[in-house]
């Protein structure tokens, strides 16, 4: 058997394909006009990159216009580590232009960026060609975050890059028009691996837990989960000050659902955990030491789970939310920093949508292996869940792109992609207005 992230649904696909046309069942609200992209790993035809997260980033394009699909396209990031197979990791430190691009594509400002946590992030066209690294006029000095904050009253995006050598963290900001006007050092955290973070009105909240980096392991991912490192969640005011530290359970985190302030002040994280268990059946699994398809090992072993953090008496309080193995958690990112009452994951062939008000949940399946569902406002949106969601789910018989009423979790349309598309990470829906 074949290490498990080179085959299944994870095994990359060997070229780059247009499809025009496409075929769909249901119908396609019309004012889902514009592109979804999604990312992920796939590297070139006989590379090993040792690891499922050390892909060359891959981009899978869909164009919607007024009902109809109009094309897919995929395109590998022509990034240094693609071209010229440049190492984006030494002994001397990271080489920022060399990375993979393969974990999330944003917009901001009206540029389109493909981003991984280890290096700058790479700019594309909207066809998806690639127009190179970006470190914003010299002013980003740092690996920039693929998982930024976009405040929705500011429109100001909110980054960081976590460092495998000092400084380990610098938290940054770029305003509504692209520029980044503020960079700091926020100190306390050592090398870990920080995938994720949290913006709320007032704060910036950091996951400083025990997934540890060492050199010296033997991997393309030197990273090891260990918990004798300790787990921290970091309160930084976002106007400047110091960064107010709290001791949690050790546990792990790759990604946040959100954060807010409550009436009383304290800082509610939101956010899917996994124990130092289930990580590591995980990172054993998509490191090719283990079989991914054993139930350790599923991507869909974190909970749902939520931190409240006081930050005049100290006081923290953890809460499992759902038993049930959930991951890529999202939302309607116009409540990004505020309270926000629903929430979406995806699970073992289903999409889970949580709603915080009743703390009950309703699924959605998909027959597939599901991609993150990523959620779209309705034009005229009279309530936070008025919208749709949007997910690529691969199965046997191939890829579809799944358009589901984020109300109530009806299927609404299908569109059938013209090949199979890898498991792979984030993705974006970009309006076309």
């Amino acid at each position: 058997m074949g290490k498990a992230y080179l085959t299944g649904d994870f095994a990359a696909v060997p070229d780059e394909i247009e499809a025009h046309d496409l075929p769909l069942t249901g119908t396609l609200p019309p004012e889902l006009t514009g592109r979804y992209f999604r990312n992920g790993p796939n590297p070139k035809p006989g590379d090993d990159p040792g690891h499922w997260f050390a892909g060359d980033g891959m981009i899978h394009g869909i164009r919607l216009h007024e009902g109809r699909a109009e094309w897919y396209r995929n395109r590998w990031v022509r990034t240094r580590h693609f071209t010229e197979n440049a190492p984006f990791l030494s002994e001397s430190g990271l080489d920022l232009t060399a990375g993979t691009a393969n974990t999330h594509v944003i917009r901001h400002d009206d540029r389109i960026f493909a981003l991984v946590e280890a290096a700058y992030p790479y700019e594309l066209t909207p066809e998806l060609d690639t127009i190179g690294p970006c470190d914003f006029g010299g002013k980003l000095t740092t690996a920039m975050t693929a998982h930024p904050k976009l405040d929705p009253i500011t429109g100001e995006l909110h980054l960081f890059g976590y460092g495998y050598f000092p400084p380990f963290l610098t938290y940054h900001r770029l305003s509504a028009d692209g520029e980044l006007v503020e960079s700091r050092e926020i100190e306390g955290p050592g090398p870990t691996l920080m995938h994720d973070f949290a913006i709320t009105e007032r704060h910036l909240v950091w996951l400083d837990l025990p997934v540890t980096l060492d050199l010296d392991r033997d991997s393309a991912m030197p990273f090891a989960y260990d918990e004798s490192y300790g787990a921290r969640i970091g309160i930084t005011p976002r106007a400047g000050g110091e960064t107010r530290w709290f001791e949690v359970d050790p546990c792990a985190v790759f990604h946040v659902g959100n954060a807010w302030e409550d009436e009383q002040g304290r800082v509610v994280l939101n956010a899917v955990r996994y124990t130092g268990e289930t990580f590591t059946g995980l990172w054993e699994g998509i490191s090719g030491r283990a079989d991914l398809a054993g139930a350790a090992a599923e991507i869909s072993v974190a909970n749902p789970y939520r931190w409240t953090l006081d930050p005049t008496t100290g006081a923290v309080t953890e809460e499992l939310l759902d038993d049930r193995g959930v991951e890529f958690p999202t939302l309607n990112e116009t409540r990004v920093g505020r309270e926000n009452r629903f929430l979406y994951t995806v699970g073992v062939e289903q999409i889970v949508k949580y709603d915080h008000l009743t703390g009950s949940a309703a699924s959605l399946a998909t027959g597939g292996r599901t991609g993150e569902a990523v959620f779209v406002p309705a034009e005229g949106a009279i309530s936070e869940d008025d919208g749709w969601l949007l997910s690529i789910v691969t199965a046997s018989r191939g890829s579809r792109l799944l358009v589901a009423d984020a109300r109530d979790l009806k299927e609404v349309a299908s569109v059938t992609l013209p090949r199979r598309v890898p498991a792979g990470f984030h993705g974006s829906w970009l309006p076309d207005h």
